[in-house]
């Protein structure tokens, strides 16, 4: 079958061992099935496994590929949720691991996955809507319904507009009745966020008008200490990724002086992955998806990527 596969790392050129061809067929063990899929979404995670994070050397050659959605052996249209592990919370298995990283990922036309990580697509939802959920739109879906604290009519800031993640959180807040405030350094970013849901639209580190009640954080260093100074007392950062660097000051007098929190957030789980695709099916909420791409011309979605100048998801179908 055909599938886009990681051959090599290099964390100055990852482009470098990305390999397009025949791999053989996925093998599926007790408890597991086959997925034909028919959308594969790209997230940082992949550029990353070509760069060398999260991935064993010995692992290599590997099909890349967290995100997908297909048809299963029964011809159920199915989500493909992404994290393997065990437990109520299989985010919180000290042995969780994702598609592409000890298994073949979803970037090729069939993928092996456990039973329990098929979630029903809901007919509403294309199959290149639908692959965009299991990891930024999950990410997002948890970071604002779960790990925030928060009530409709808070108020909101996402860092970062444009990316996978940031865009789901400004779509899923606003439908969620947020207050959703948005930066970013790129003007055509901040009016497509608007455009998008968000209230109001900031430069990446302009004074706000009011403090926040929690601050929804993917870039990391760059924009830590404007998100540490933006919240209110007893304010909330909910922290999900560190693209620009994961060791910023941490103003520790602050934290503790206005009592704010910091929690951690990765991925979801697979119930919150179904109930995520049930709330778009409710609400008309659809991802904001950048550009569609044939898999066999899945270098150029890389590319896209890497260069960082692109809003929403970028989407593979074989």
């Amino acid at each position: 079958m055909f599938a886009v596969t990681a051959t090599q790392t290099d964390p100055d050129n990852p482009l470098a061992g990305l390999t397009l061809g025949e791999r053989p067929e996925p093998k599926a063990p007790d408890g597991w099935t086959t997925v034909s899929v028919r959308a594969a979404a790209l997230n940082h995670h992949d550029l990353w496994t070509l760069k060398g994070v999260g991935i064993r050397q010995d692992r290599l050659p590997i099909v890349l590929g967290c995100d997908a959605a297909g048809v299963d052996e029964d011809g159920n249209e199915v989500i493909v949720h992404a994290v393997i592990g065990t437990g109520a919370d299989e985010t919180l298995d000290p042995k969780r691991s994702l598609l592409s990283e000890v298994y073949d990922g979803t970037f090729a036309e069939r993928v092996a996955v456990p039973r329990r990580n098929l979630v029903p697509k809901p007919a509403a939802l294309s199959f290149e809507e639908a692959a965009c959920l299991p990891t930024a739109w999950l990410t997002a879906y948890r970071m604002l319904f779960d790990k925030a604290g928060l009530q409709p009519g808070s108020t909101v800031l996402v860092q970062g507009a444009g990316g996978g993640v940031a865009t789901a959180l400004i779509a899923l807040g606003r439908a969620g009745g947020y207050r959703v405030w948005a930066t970013s350094r790129s003007e055509a970013k901040r009016e497509r966020a608007r455009r998008l849901g968000a209230d109001q639209v900031f430069e990446t580190g302009a004074r706000l008008p009011e403090r926040v009640d929690a601050v929804m954080e993917t870039v990391g260093q760059a924009t830590w200490d404007h998100s540490l100074k933006s919240l209110k007392p007893g304010g909330r950062i909910v922290v999900s990724g560190a693209t620009s660097g994961a060791v910023p000051p941490a103003d520790l007098n602050r934290v503790f002086f206005l009592q704010l929190s910091v929690v951690g957030c990765t991925m979801g789980t697979r119930d919150q992955l179904q109930r995520l695709a049930i709330f778009l099916e409710q609400t008309g909420l659809r991802p904001e998806i950048y550009r569609a791409l044939p898999l066999a011309d899945a270098r150029d979605g890389f590319a896209a990527m890497a260069e960082g100048d692109i809003f929403g998801k970028i989407v593979f179908i074989p």
